[in-house]
């Protein structure tokens, strides 16, 4: 397998990240990717401590290999970050201003810290408060998008002026997108929207199913799903705008969250999870322009093979 810094520093066998993706990055899901040499992802946004502490301590069972926890910066509790950094390699953190103190909590637990960023002011801040990782995200990414830069221009200028490894996301979806970051210098290649068609995957079945319908041109940056998060941008299926705009009433479901059931109010940033039950169409179904690589259900070591043919 190729060696790049992403792996050296991170002690893998491929330069591939799952993308860390709250209710869709199962345990099962990251220890197959990390047992299938990337660097598995969990989200560790809205877990209390004690219940991040037991999710990573089930993680553990499932893989020995290295793995990450996500975080997003409004939804922050920093002591869910000593524990993520206590029992992972890397904890990552997105949709804020790079913050040393943040940084030094991780790095004092023994984990490397990672920012994800969107624009070249914020990847030298993220390497001036000592990050370790970069993960440079570009606009054609699903979910919640920080800056108005393609990836590949993004990339470019990033690459430019920070010393740290950095890490592509925003479209990436088949082998010959992860060959063409990395000859660009990435040091990885970070993939989410194709994992959510995978076997564990925590995406609900019509989710998945609308997902696997679409194309590169079905998906639509915008803010239509901001209750919960007001006036962040994130790129879904067009369809499911469709469908919200057209619903009458203020409830469109319910969802599990960690442990609890709560309302999916109308426009919620939430994502239809498999125990989330009401009208899925509706949700928030977020997706990257690589979406049209998303042609069928299989397992995440699969996936990974696809990805990593070409390097």
């Amino acid at each position: 397998m190729l060696k790049t810094l992403f792996t050296e520093i991170i002690s893998c066998k491929v330069p591939i990240q799952l993308a860390g993706m709250p209710g869709i990055t199962t345990n099962e899901l990251a220890a197959a990717v990390s047992n299938s040499g990337g660097l598995g992802m969990i989200s560790g946004t809205h877990m209390e401590p004690t219940f991040l502490s037991i999710t990573i301590e089930n993680l553990l069972r499932l893989t020995s290999q290295p793995f990450g926890v996500n975080f997003l910066m409004p939804f922050l509790d920093r002591d869910s970050v000593k524990i993520a950094a206590l029992k992972s390699r890397v904890v990552e953190f997105f949709y804020g201003d790079p913050d040393s103190s943040l940084v030094d909590i991780v790095h004092n637990e023994g984990a490397l810290a990672c920012w994800q960023i969107g624009s070249k002011k914020e990847a030298l801040l993220a390497e001036n408060a000592g990050c370790d990782l970069i993960v440079a995200q570009g606009t054609e990414s699903g979910g919640h998008v920080r800056g108005d830069i393609k990836l590949l221009s993004l990339l470019s200028e990033v690459l430019d002026r920070v010393n740290v490894p950095v890490i592509a996301a925003g479209g990436i979806g088949t082998a010959k997108d992860v060959a063409e970051v990395l000859m660009a210098g990435a040091a990885a290649a970070r993939v989410g929207t194709r994992f959510l068609a995978a076997k564990e995957s925590g995406a609900h079945s019509r989710y998945v199913k609308a997902l696997i319908e679409a194309e590169a041109g079905d998906t639509v940056l915008t803010e239509t799903f901001s209750v919960g998060w007001p006036h962040a941008h994130h790129r879904v299926l067009k369809s499911c705008v469709d469908q919200v705009n057209s619903f009458e009433g203020n409830i469109v479901g319910e969802r599990d969250l960690a442990g609890e059931k709560k309302p999916v109010p109308k426009g919620s940033i939430a994502l239809p999870t498999i125990d989330t039950t009401g009208e899925i169409e509706a949700m928030a179904l977020y997706a990257g322009e690589s979406v049209g690589a998303v042609k069928t259900v299989k397992s995440a070591a699969g996936i990974m093979n696809e990805l990593i043919e070409r390097i």
